[in-house]
């Protein structure tokens, strides 16, 4: 990401993910951020639009998640997609708060 975001929670992953994409890495942030690509280009991060992006990344990345943590893949899994929303609604909320000023 250009710019830190004033230390929304996600945003260390959202960024990691990011730039391991524009690198054309396929780590488990950047499959997170790939899960949340449509959402994330609208709020204006900047997701590469790559065609290499897995057609369904959610299950991508709950395989990675699974190679790493064989024993707690479901929990890891549905952390990451809470950090991702999390991220989400936070940017989405200053979005709406600056428009409004």
């Amino acid at each position: 990401m250009a710019a830190p975001r004033d230390g929304i929670p996600g945003e260390e992953l959202v960024a990691a993910g990011v730039e391991a994409l524009h690198r054309g890495e396929l780590s488990i942030e950047a499959l997170l951020v790939a899960v949340g690509a449509p959402r994330l280009r609208s709020l204006g991060v900047p997701v590469p639009d790559d065609a290499r992006l897995p057609h369904y990344p959610e299950l991508a990345l709950y395989r990675a998640v699974g190679q790493r943590h064989p024993d707690d893949a479901h929990s890891q899994y549905n952390a990451l997609i809470r950090r991702l929303v999390s991220f989400e609604h936070e940017l989405e909320r200053r979005r709406f708060s600056a428009a409004k000023r």
